[in-house]
């Protein structure tokens, strides 16, 4: 199956992702800080957080549900492999010093055997760096998401097999605030005209596809509003600091 084109898989070029885009690098030169040694990485996504992450590890081994355009040749370090997970399968025990995954938990059905996998590959002292949106600042129900987590939610779910979870968060500075508050209003003038509340009540698969127009659509409205606020967005924008309520992403570390 050919790599998967919605709002969920953020776009390195596509202006109207550079909002969420920019957080997600913050995320990811974050990680590459901390890993080394041999790197899973799940969820390749469009490969922004290979060319990240390669350079710091003497492996790394980086899987997605679909495939995708990635010349991976241009790595002498990079193994793609195509697989649903979890399980990880042909994945044995205790392979990996560190294993990435970002923005991906939230689409796992069942998130429980999802954190036991990543348990199982990690070595002992291995450690699992995870990133979620946090619920708190989620402006509706995203229907591509089977959940999404607080901070003690995530803590919990983690604690269930790792014995030590250092919860961090990306927060964004008043240029953030100020897109995140056009976006706020623009959402509302949309969801107002869901007087029965069907973005809970119907299941998510229905919903999926005419979140994702909306959303696509709403992000390039906010481009044509103001192109040189979105544009201007850097990841220095962002920063990682500890987890509070009103951190966009949660950004843990487990320790095995």
């Amino acid at each position: 199956m050919k790599d998967l084109q919605t709002a969920e898989r953020v776009s390195h070029t596509d202006v109207s992702d550079n909002y969420v885009y920019q957080r997600s690098l913050l995320a990811y030169l974050k990680a590459a800080e901390l890993v080394s040694g041999n790197v899973l990485e799940i969820g390749t996504g469009s490969g922004y957080g290979v060319e990240v992450l390669a350079p710091k590890a003497n492996h790394l081994t980086t899987i997605d549900k679909f495939s995708n355009s990635i010349d991976f040749s241009v790595y002498d370090n990079v193994t793609f492999r195509q697989m649903n997970v979890p399980p990880f399968q042909g994945i044995d025990d205790n392979q990996f010093d560190f294993v990435v995954s970002f923005q991906v938990i939230e689409h796992i059905e069942d998130d429980h055997a999802f954190v036991s996998e990543i348990h199982r590959v990690l070595k002992p002292g291995g450690k699992f760096i995870v990133t979620t949106p946090n619920i708190k600042m989620s402006l509706t129900r995203n229907p591509w998401h089977v959940r999404e987590y607080t901070i003690g939610e995530l803590d919990a779910l983690l604690r269930e097999k790792f014995g030590s979870v250092e919860k961090l968060g990306v927060f964004g500075n008043e240029k953030i605030m100020e897109y995140y508050e056009n976006n706020r209003k623009s959402v509302a003038k949309i969801t107002r005209w869901d007087i029965f509340n069907l973005q809970y009540r119907l299941p998510r698969r229905i919903l999926q596809i005419p979140y994702d127009i909306l959303n696509r659509r709403n992000r390039k409205k906010l481009v044509a509003q103001d192109n040189s606020l979105v544009a201007s967005i850097t990841k220095e924008d962002y920063a990682i600091e500890p987890a509070a309520e009103g951190c966009f992403d949660l950004f843990y570390v487990a320790a095995k």
